[in-house]
């Protein structure tokens, strides 16, 4: 019994008493855990029976994927343009047939003499030289995908020439292939009314007599005939489709460009890759002369603190900055081709206007003259002045402002550039492998001269020489 001063402890409740047939379940139940545990492991190493099936039917669906893929011809415009095309061909042969030998029960040999007779006669229409023209655009209409025939796959070009024919060689070329279409058509032609034929009597129709005389047609009519009339409008699928490929591929060899096609489009191709490279090397060397004579004097005028230099700063930068905005306008007007004449590109006349940029910076430019620039030729003049522009910038860029000594000289048959600087205190010497001097070698190998970058003595060296002649 407590007393007074104690607390009254709890007894905690006293678990219900469990059934003997409980126990005995939970027991067999606990015992049954491990298989339980392992039939779960175990469970996802078998597949569902529906993603068995799936996979069992993979290969089937990857087949039946193929030989869709093999059927799309059947699907495109252009296979059914080229049967058209090589049916046209068949035109002349029959005709020359109708007067002779005559088609009112034409044998194998009267359709040997219709397919050779015309042969002169075609050959005698590809002397002319706008055969080849009209030959190549209907090609290039009827014989290759494009947006007038929806096809599956339509290619960037036909290689197929649209342009008469310009030696002999072309008007031999355009002989084969004038003969080809003949012979060709005439044989699709045969085939196609042949395979017709022969369709509509195991049909059950009548059909009076072959295309070929002498030839029996099979009897139809039963039952049994009229399940292999498919076979032949089979066979005539694959004819058109077969006739089609082997029209283009020959098409593209005897239409294709001649050598002097083939030389023009590659003189014209290497015009265009130079004057890319022309117009980059001009826009590398007039914007980044304008941006390095920008930072460097905006960095001087900061540095100095003096409102009159940062006058002169901001005049300069002005000024170089309005000339690079033209170099960048006649450059866009190039490559728009807008028909407006461009401004030329500046010359050694102007090259006063470059000094005295470079001097605006804080480098003190000593530049000697000599000889008639005015006889310089305007090309090598142009390209000696971006030269010039180019070793200025980089000696902006790498030296900073200090004292460079630049030379234009005309001696004899030669213009001569030099440009000196002294290196920057604390900077390796540059190996002569950028972008800026790259362009001056390449400009200069591409006039016929040779230019020389690197180090003489304490200083960097730039030496140019153009032949004016």
């Amino acid at each position: 019994m407590p007393g007074p001063f104690r607390r009254p402890t709890r007894t905690a409740p006293r678990a219900p008493r469990r059934h003997p047939l409980a126990s005995a379940v939970t027991y067999g139940a606990r015992s049954l855990r491990p298989s339980t545990c392992a039939a779960t492991h175990h469970a996802g190493r078998f597949r569902p029976p529906a993603s068995a099936a799936a996979h069992r039917l993979r290969p089937l669906a990857s087949a039946v994927a193929h030989r869709a893929h093999r059927l799309r011809p059947l699907a495109s415009a252009v296979t059914y343009t080229r049967w058209l095309h090589l049916l046209v061909g068949a035109i002349v042969p029959l005709a020359a047939g109708l007067i002779y030998p005559g088609l009112s029960h034409p044998y194998p040999a009267d359709w040997l003499v219709v397919a050779v007779l015309p042969v002169p006669l075609v050959a005698a229409v590809a002397l002319v030289p706008a055969a080849r023209r009209a030959e190549g655009l209907q090609a290039r209409l009827m014989l290759f995908p494009g947006k007038h025939a929806r096809a599956w796959r339509t290619p960037e070009g036909a290689d197929v020439s649209a342009s008469p024919s310009a030696s002999w060689t072309d008007r031999g070329r355009t002989a084969l292939w004038l003969v080809f279409r003949m012979e060709a058509g005439l044989a699709v032609w045969l085939l196609s009314v042949g395979l017709a034929q022969c369709a509509l009597t195991l049909a059950g129709v009548h059909v009076e007599e072959p295309v070929v005389a002498g030839l029996t047609l099979p009897s139809g009519g039963d039952r049994w005939s009229a399940f292999l009339a498919p076979l032949p409008v089979l066979v005539l699928l694959a004819v058109v489709v077969a006739g089609g490929g082997l029209a283009a591929r020959v098409a593209r060899t005897l239409l294709g460009p001649s050598v002097k096609e083939r030389m023009a489009a590659l003189e014209g191709r290497t015009e265009r890759l130079l004057e890319r490279n022309r117009i980059a090397r001009e826009l590398h060397d007039s914007l980044g002369h304008a941006l390095t004579l920008a930072v460097v004097q905006a960095g001087a005028a900061r540095a100095a603190a003096d409102p009159e230099f940062t006058d002169r700063a901001l005049e300069a930068i002005e000024e170089t900055g309005r000339a690079a905005l033209e170099d960048l306008e006649r450059v866009l007007l190039l490559l728009r081709e807008t028909g407006r004449p461009a401004a030329a590109s500046p010359g050694l006349d102007e090259a006063a206007r470059l000094l005295d940029s470079a001097r605006s910076s804080g480098a003190r430019v000593d530049a000697e003259v000599t000889g008639p620039l005015e006889e310089v030729p305007g090309p090598v003049s142009r390209e000696a002045y971006r030269m010039l522009q180019e070793c200025l910038t980089n000696v902006l860029r790498h030296a900073g402002p200090v004292p460079v000594a630049a030379r234009v000289a005309v001696e004899g048959a030669v213009l001569r550039l030099e440009v000196r600087n002294p290196l920057a205190p604390g900077r390796a010497e540059h190996p002569g492998s950028g972008s800026g001097l790259r362009g001056i070698r390449e400009r200069a190998a591409l006039l016929g001269g040779s230019a020389r970058t690197g180090r003489d003595g304490d200083a960097w060296l730039v030496r140019v020489d153009l032949p004016l002649r």
